[in-house]
């Protein structure tokens, strides 16, 4: 009973904090437009969050291994994230939206690679800590339904805000156990090479992915009409359908770790294909049900295979900034992309490199 009381506080706190997240993450590039008209400065303004958390996430997550610690380490994160998303609402020029998105950065790469630890810690059934990660996904669900709704760029800063706040709140009854401490040298190290071929086909996969969820939301209100909320409707395909199977995973879908890691990678392919061909907005929302598969098999996968076999938090930590690096290099890469050619030649960019990742993958052994 305790452990499920834990859950689903669990379950709550992590909501809140990717609702928080999702709801200024998703719409950065269009909430970028009014601040600059250059495309390359967009690219550069969306990975601004990611190049932070790589270094929070890394660094945060060795020393919560080492401390034995994760909850402090979490309610730092929600406090911080609480500050520095309302930050936002006061940022109306290029140089103060930098600032905030690189103060987010930071404060989400405190708690997130705790957070997974925490949760697959505390459970003794390791298999029911999918549910507890799915709420990532209903917490994106939450946080691009709540953008659509709200339908102002300004106001999701303060309901961003407010997410964190609360999210701190479920965090105040957790218990707090003291972990080993894991304090040898070089650890990061041994884990980067130990798993190269996992980090190296997720980092071109997310590649991939990133550069496209940049300029996204610009083609589907530019060349495809959508309004904001509808926007919104095609990303909760992706959300939603990534909730419904890592739900699945606790109890239905029983392959190794490393095989739903390879199928995330390799079924990604086939979103980008489809995406390249849509002439409508709603045509994208199957697609984006795929990715949100895809996505469920691959961060599951990859994280459970990560923990089973490493220090946790330092591998969650690697795994998290390694999709950080990612999301810097796609932004930047689809800003100069489409800049000299145009949107579509982002997703061919995608489907080759997402390639060359699932091939990567096959190096991966259980």
């Amino acid at each position: 009973m305790q452990n499920i009381q834990v859950n689903n506080l669990l379950r709550s706190a992590t909501f809140f904090q990717h609702a928080g997240i999702s709801i200024v993450f998703v719409f950065m590039p269009i909430i970028a437009q009014g601040v600059t008209d250059s495309i390359i400065e967009i690219g550069f303004l969306v990975a601004s969050f990611s190049f932070a958390q790589i270094i929070s996430e890394i660094y945060f997550g060795r020393h919560s291994d080492k401390k034995g610690t994760r909850l402090k380490f979490i309610r730092i994160g929600f406090i911080g994230c609480a500050i520095a998303f309302g930050m936002h609402y006061f940022a109306d020029d290029i140089s103060w939206l930098f600032l905030a998105r690189i103060a987010a950065g930071i404060a989400s790469g405190i708690m997130i690679p705790a957070m997974i630890a925490y949760a697959y810690e505390v459970n003794i059934d390791k298999k029911r800590v999918a549910t507890v990660i799915s709420f990532h996904a209903l917490g994106w669900l939450a946080g691009i339904a709540a953008a659509g709704f709200v339908n102002d760029l300004k106001v999701i800063f303060l309901v961003s805000a407010a997410s964190f706040a609360i999210g701190l709140l479920f965090t105040i009854k957790l218990p707090n156990p003291i972990q080993e401490k894991e304090l040898e040298s070089g650890t990061t190290r041994r884990i980067i090479l130990k798993n190269k071929f996992l980090f190296l086909s997720l980092l071109l996969r997310h590649i991939g992915a990133a550069a496209v969820w940049t300029i996204l939301p610009i083609m589907l209100m530019e060349k495809l009409g959508a309004e904001l909320y509808q926007i919104s409707v095609v990303y909760v395909a992706n959300t939603l359908t990534a909730f419904i199977l890592m739900n699945l995973m606790a109890s239905k879908i029983n392959i190794s770790n490393v095989t739903k890691f390879k199928i995330g990678i390799g079924c990604t392919v086939f979103v980008f294909i489809g995406l390249s061909m849509v002439t409508e907005w709603w045509m994208a929302m199957p697609f984006m049900a795929l990715v949100g598969g895809t996505w469920a098999f691959l961060f599951i996968g990859g994280n459970f295979h990560l923990m089973e076999n490493n220090p946790r938090s330092t591998s969650t930590g690697i795994f998290s900034s390694t999709l950080s690096i990612a999301t810097v290099v796609g932004p930047i890469v689809a800003g100069t992309i489409a800049f000299t050619f145009d949107y579509v030649a982002v997703m061919y960019f995608a489907i080759a490199i997402i390639v060359c990742a699932f091939v990567v993958s096959l190096k991966v052994k259980k």
